[in-house]
């Protein structure tokens, strides 16, 4: 597991950071953190003496860049060219219907998150999806759903546990 830092920290460890760090400030912190909170990217403009509007700016305009913790599932749903023929839209329709989020957000109780990547590399398992590092080929809109619907009766069997 990383070791967790804290945002002055490692701002700390970029003396006479410029805006040319600000990626690499960025993403240290969500490595850290797990996302980008308001209050690290406050702290970051400070530093950097650039306004938080422009940091954000930066941030959004990169897919790799959260505002949110991760869920305990994290839910990435492929969108390359292979698995985009294949039907990975509907899966991700269907899965933003259903966990009620968007891409990029955690669902209210911090069961799921959901991220859409460009690629993951798995074109001949297509339509593919990877929840917590475990990969899911050939998934169909009710086979996803399945998956969600295990996840949730594997956490209400350690509640009732």
């Amino acid at each position: 597991m990383p070791t967790v830092k804290s945002v002055e920290t490692i701002l700390l460890d970029h003396p006479d950071a410029g805006r040319d760090h600000l990626i690499p400030i960025l993403q240290e912190i969500q490595e850290s953190e797990g996302f980008l909170s308001q209050e690290s990217i406050t702290k970051v403009g400070q530093a950097l003496a650039m306004p938080s509007s422009k940091i954000f700016g930066v941030a959004t305009f990169f897919n790799m860049f959260r505002f949110q913790a991760k869920g305990k599932y994290h839910v990435m749903v492929c969108r390359g060219t292979a698995c985009h023929v294949k039907g990975s839209g509907r899966s991700l329709d269907m899965v933003t219907k259903a966990l009620k989020v968007q891409p990029g957000e955690t669902t209210r109780d911090k069961m799921f998150s959901l991220e859409v990547v460009a690629c993951m590399g798995a074109c001949g398992l297509a339509p593919v999806v990877n929840i917590n590092g475990q990969f899911y080929a050939k998934v169909s809109p009710m086979k996803l759903q399945r998956i969600i619907e295990e996840c949730r009766e594997k956490e209400q069997v350690h509640a009732n546990a």
